[in-house]
């Protein structure tokens, strides 16, 4: 797994988002995604809807993800 994979699954799944990822080793990574659709959404809930994104993902070919889950606006 790389992390270019990962922000195009991140991506695609969450429609007008932009995400940056990294992660050097192939199963650790760290994602700052952008996204109009986090508006009024708890952290909690945020990243639920990205660990959506990538599925069976999670747990296998990525063991962890770090995440910064932002509207536009923040």
């Amino acid at each position: 797994m790389d992390a270019e994979t990962i922000r195009e699954l991140i991506e695609a799944g969450l429609p007008g988002a932009k995400a940056q990822v990294q992660g050097d080793d192939g199963v650790h990574f760290e994602a700052t995604v952008v996204s109009e659709a986090f508006r009024g959404k708890l952290p909690l809930a945020r990243h639920r809807m990205v660990y959506a994104t990538l599925g069976e993902l999670m747990g296998g070919a990525i063991h962890a993800l770090q995440l910064k889950t932002v509207t536009p606006d923040e």
